[in-house]
Protein backbone atom coordinates (compact mmCIF):
# COMPACT_ATOMS: atom_id res chain seq x y z
CA UNK A 1 0.00 0.00 0.00
CA UNK A 2 1.57 3.29 -1.11
CA UNK A 3 1.42 6.59 0.75
CA UNK A 4 0.52 9.67 -1.28
CA UNK A 5 0.20 13.29 -0.28
CA UNK A 6 -2.86 15.12 -1.55
CA UNK A 7 -3.02 18.92 -1.44
CA UNK A 8 -6.26 20.86 -1.83
CA UNK A 9 -5.10 23.75 -4.01
CA UNK A 10 -8.07 24.62 -6.20
CA UNK A 11 -10.16 27.04 -4.15
CA UNK A 12 -11.10 30.49 -5.41
CA UNK A 13 -10.22 32.05 -2.04
CA UNK A 14 -13.14 34.42 -1.59
CA UNK A 15 -12.00 35.31 1.96
CA UNK A 16 -8.67 36.39 0.49
CA UNK A 17 -9.99 39.01 -1.91
CA UNK A 18 -8.80 41.29 -3.44
CA UNK A 19 -5.47 39.38 -3.57
CA UNK A 20 -7.12 36.29 -5.05
CA UNK A 21 -8.47 38.33 -7.93
CA UNK A 22 -4.88 38.04 -9.19
CA UNK A 23 -3.34 35.08 -7.34
CA UNK A 24 -4.22 31.50 -6.50
CA UNK A 25 -4.42 31.73 -2.69
CA UNK A 26 -1.86 28.99 -2.01
CA UNK A 27 0.64 30.96 -4.15
CA UNK A 28 0.45 34.09 -2.02
CA UNK A 29 3.92 34.78 -0.54
CA UNK A 30 4.52 34.57 3.20
CA UNK A 31 7.51 34.85 5.53
CA UNK A 32 10.76 36.80 5.32
CA UNK A 33 11.77 34.96 2.14
CA UNK A 34 8.42 35.63 0.40
CA UNK A 35 7.87 31.95 -0.45
CA UNK A 36 4.38 30.79 -1.53
CA UNK A 37 2.22 29.10 1.10
CA UNK A 38 2.27 25.96 -1.04
CA UNK A 39 6.07 25.73 -0.97
CA UNK A 40 6.03 25.25 2.81
CA UNK A 41 3.47 22.47 2.39
CA UNK A 42 5.38 20.67 -0.36
CA UNK A 43 8.62 20.87 1.62
CA UNK A 44 6.91 19.55 4.77
CA UNK A 45 5.91 16.42 2.85
CA UNK A 46 9.42 16.02 1.50
CA UNK A 47 10.95 16.53 4.95
CA UNK A 48 8.89 13.57 6.17
CA UNK A 49 9.87 11.49 3.12
CA UNK A 50 6.50 11.64 1.37
CA UNK A 51 7.46 12.39 -2.20
CA UNK A 52 4.46 11.34 -4.33
CA UNK A 53 2.14 14.34 -4.26
CA UNK A 54 -1.18 14.97 -5.99
CA UNK A 55 -2.21 18.60 -6.40
CA UNK A 56 -5.98 19.10 -6.73
CA UNK A 57 -6.12 22.36 -8.65
CA UNK A 58 -8.57 24.58 -10.46
CA UNK A 59 -8.66 28.34 -10.10
CA UNK A 60 -5.50 29.93 -11.58
CA UNK A 61 -3.76 26.54 -11.48
CA UNK A 62 -1.18 27.58 -14.10
CA UNK A 63 0.46 29.78 -11.46
CA UNK A 64 1.10 26.62 -9.45
CA UNK A 65 2.21 24.53 -12.41
CA UNK A 66 4.56 27.21 -13.75
CA UNK A 67 6.27 27.52 -10.35
CA UNK A 68 6.45 23.88 -9.24
CA UNK A 69 6.47 22.09 -12.63
CA UNK A 70 6.79 18.33 -11.98
CA UNK A 71 8.46 18.86 -8.60
CA UNK A 72 12.06 17.94 -9.47
CA UNK A 73 13.40 21.21 -8.02
CA UNK A 74 11.72 20.37 -4.70
CA UNK A 75 12.70 16.71 -4.51
CA UNK A 76 9.13 15.42 -5.03
CA UNK A 77 6.98 14.02 -7.84
CA UNK A 78 3.94 16.19 -8.59
CA UNK A 79 0.79 15.21 -10.44
CA UNK A 80 -1.96 17.72 -11.21
CA UNK A 81 -5.68 16.94 -11.27
CA UNK A 82 -7.96 19.75 -12.41
CA UNK A 83 -11.26 20.15 -10.54
CA UNK A 84 -14.56 19.88 -12.36
CA UNK A 85 -16.25 23.28 -11.97
CA UNK A 86 -19.75 21.78 -11.81
CA UNK A 87 -18.85 19.56 -8.82
CA UNK A 88 -17.92 21.78 -5.91
CA UNK A 89 -16.25 20.96 -2.62
CA UNK A 90 -13.13 19.25 -1.30
CA UNK A 91 -14.69 15.77 -1.33
CA UNK A 92 -15.64 16.19 -4.99
CA UNK A 93 -12.07 17.25 -5.77
CA UNK A 94 -10.84 14.03 -4.15
CA UNK A 95 -13.36 11.90 -6.04
CA UNK A 96 -12.27 13.56 -9.27
CA UNK A 97 -8.69 12.42 -8.58
CA UNK A 98 -10.08 8.94 -7.91
CA UNK A 99 -11.97 8.93 -11.21
CA UNK A 100 -8.80 10.10 -12.99
CA UNK A 101 -6.91 7.21 -11.32
CA UNK A 102 -4.39 9.58 -9.73
CA UNK A 103 -5.31 7.91 -6.43
CA UNK A 104 -6.63 4.39 -5.84
CA UNK A 105 -8.28 2.31 -3.15
CA UNK A 106 -4.87 0.77 -2.44
CA UNK A 107 -3.37 4.11 -1.39
CA UNK A 108 -3.09 5.74 2.01
CA UNK A 109 -3.79 9.44 1.50
CA UNK A 110 -2.35 12.24 3.64
CA UNK A 111 -4.59 15.15 2.72
CA UNK A 112 -3.60 18.74 3.45
CA UNK A 113 -5.62 21.91 2.87
CA UNK A 114 -3.62 24.43 0.84
CA UNK A 115 -4.11 27.47 3.07
CA UNK A 116 -2.65 25.91 6.25
CA UNK A 117 0.98 26.17 7.33
CA UNK A 118 2.25 23.82 10.02
CA UNK A 119 5.31 22.01 11.30
CA UNK A 120 3.28 18.91 12.22
CA UNK A 121 5.21 15.65 12.19
CA UNK A 122 3.49 13.75 9.37
CA UNK A 123 5.41 10.57 10.19
CA UNK A 124 3.99 10.59 13.73
CA UNK A 125 0.48 11.15 12.38
CA UNK A 126 0.91 8.26 9.94
CA UNK A 127 2.11 6.09 12.84
CA UNK A 128 -1.07 6.93 14.81
CA UNK A 129 -3.14 6.05 11.77
CA UNK A 130 -1.48 2.66 11.30
CA UNK A 131 -1.52 1.74 15.01
CA UNK A 132 -5.25 2.43 15.32
CA UNK A 133 -6.13 0.70 12.03
CA UNK A 134 -8.47 3.60 11.36
CA UNK A 135 -10.32 4.43 8.16
CA UNK A 136 -9.57 8.09 8.79
CA UNK A 137 -7.31 10.02 11.15
CA UNK A 138 -7.88 13.72 11.80
CA UNK A 139 -5.17 16.06 13.10
CA UNK A 140 -6.52 18.02 16.08
CA UNK A 141 -5.05 20.80 18.20
CA UNK A 142 -6.16 22.39 21.46
CA UNK A 143 -5.71 25.94 22.63
CA UNK A 144 -7.51 27.58 19.70
CA UNK A 145 -8.30 31.27 20.23
CA UNK A 146 -11.80 32.33 19.21
CA UNK A 147 -11.79 35.74 17.49
CA UNK A 148 -14.93 36.97 19.24
CA UNK A 149 -16.11 37.32 22.81
CA UNK A 150 -18.31 34.63 24.37
CA UNK A 151 -20.96 35.05 27.05
CA UNK A 152 -23.05 32.99 29.44
CA UNK A 153 -26.60 34.35 29.54
CA UNK A 154 -29.37 33.70 32.08
CA UNK A 155 -32.78 35.39 32.01
CA UNK A 156 -31.54 37.99 29.51
CA UNK A 157 -28.58 38.93 31.73
CA UNK A 158 -24.93 38.27 31.00
CA UNK A 159 -23.46 36.30 33.90
CA UNK A 160 -19.95 35.99 32.49
CA UNK A 161 -18.09 37.34 29.50
CA UNK A 162 -14.72 36.35 28.05
CA UNK A 163 -13.14 38.27 25.20
CA UNK A 164 -11.50 35.96 22.62
CA UNK A 165 -11.32 32.89 24.85
CA UNK A 166 -8.87 30.03 24.37
CA UNK A 167 -10.73 26.78 23.72
CA UNK A 168 -9.76 23.47 25.27
CA UNK A 169 -11.95 21.58 22.80
CA UNK A 170 -9.80 19.96 20.06
CA UNK A 171 -10.19 21.64 16.66
CA UNK A 172 -9.35 20.35 13.19
CA UNK A 173 -6.24 21.88 11.63
CA UNK A 174 -7.01 20.86 8.03
CA UNK A 175 -4.90 17.69 7.77
CA UNK A 176 -6.45 14.23 7.48
CA UNK A 177 -5.33 10.72 6.56
CA UNK A 178 -7.72 8.45 4.66
CA UNK A 179 -7.52 4.79 3.73
CA UNK A 180 -8.15 4.52 -0.01
CA UNK A 181 -11.10 2.18 0.36
CA UNK A 182 -13.07 5.10 1.85
CA UNK A 183 -13.20 6.55 -1.66
CA UNK A 184 -15.82 3.97 -2.64
CA UNK A 185 -17.97 4.95 0.37
CA UNK A 186 -17.54 8.60 -0.56
CA UNK A 187 -18.84 7.88 -4.06
CA UNK A 188 -21.88 6.06 -2.68
CA UNK A 189 -22.61 8.85 -0.20
CA UNK A 190 -22.43 11.43 -2.98
CA UNK A 191 -24.74 9.45 -5.25
CA UNK A 192 -27.25 9.00 -2.41
CA UNK A 193 -27.23 12.62 -1.25
CA UNK A 194 -28.14 16.07 -2.47
CA UNK A 195 -24.92 18.08 -2.12
CA UNK A 196 -24.56 21.58 -3.49
CA UNK A 197 -20.96 21.42 -2.27
CA UNK A 198 -19.54 18.08 -1.10
CA UNK A 199 -17.09 18.65 1.75
CA UNK A 200 -14.46 16.22 3.05
CA UNK A 201 -14.53 17.30 6.69
CA UNK A 202 -18.11 18.53 6.96
CA UNK A 203 -19.78 15.69 5.06
CA UNK A 204 -17.48 12.66 4.76
CA UNK A 205 -15.83 12.68 8.19
CA UNK A 206 -19.14 13.44 9.89
CA UNK A 207 -20.73 10.55 7.98
CA UNK A 208 -17.99 8.11 9.03
CA UNK A 209 -18.32 9.18 12.68
CA UNK A 210 -22.13 8.87 12.55
CA UNK A 211 -21.75 5.33 11.19
CA UNK A 212 -19.40 4.42 14.08
CA UNK A 213 -16.54 3.82 11.68
CA UNK A 214 -13.01 3.98 13.05
CA UNK A 215 -12.04 7.66 12.90
CA UNK A 216 -8.92 8.31 14.95
CA UNK A 217 -7.81 11.56 16.60
CA UNK A 218 -4.20 12.62 16.26
CA UNK A 219 -3.73 15.24 18.96
CA UNK A 220 -0.82 17.56 18.29
CA UNK A 221 0.79 20.57 19.88
CA UNK A 222 2.52 21.47 16.60
CA UNK A 223 2.49 25.01 15.28
CA UNK A 224 -0.27 25.60 12.73
CA UNK A 225 -1.84 28.65 11.18
CA UNK A 226 -4.80 29.10 8.86
CA UNK A 227 -3.72 31.76 6.33
CA UNK A 228 -7.04 31.56 4.47
CA UNK A 229 -8.31 35.13 4.87
CA UNK A 230 -7.00 38.68 4.53
CA UNK A 231 -7.38 39.21 8.27
CA UNK A 232 -5.32 36.09 9.06
CA UNK A 233 -2.75 36.95 6.41
CA UNK A 234 -2.18 40.42 7.82
CA UNK A 235 -1.77 39.02 11.35
CA UNK A 236 0.74 36.32 10.37
CA UNK A 237 4.09 37.02 12.04
CA UNK A 238 7.03 36.54 9.69
CA UNK A 239 9.29 36.17 12.71
CA UNK A 240 7.12 33.38 14.17
CA UNK A 241 6.90 31.69 10.77
CA UNK A 242 10.69 31.68 10.41
CA UNK A 243 11.03 30.33 13.93
CA UNK A 244 8.58 27.46 13.42
CA UNK A 245 9.08 26.58 9.73
CA UNK A 246 12.57 27.85 8.89
CA UNK A 247 13.93 24.29 8.98
CA UNK A 248 11.97 23.52 5.80
CA UNK A 249 13.80 26.19 3.80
Amino acid sequence: MSVKGVIMAGGVGTRFRPLTNYFQKCMIPIGDLEKPILEYIVKLYRYHEIRDLILLVGYKYLQIQNYFDQGERFGVRLQYVIDQPDRKGSANALLNAYNEEAITENDTLIIYYGDIVSNINLKDMLKTHKETDALATVALATGFNVNVGTAEVKDKWIESFIEKPRLNTPVSIGIIILVGKVLHQMMELYNDGQFESYDLMGDVVQYLVSKKEKVAAHLTDAFWYDVGSMEKYEKLSNERLSEELGFLL
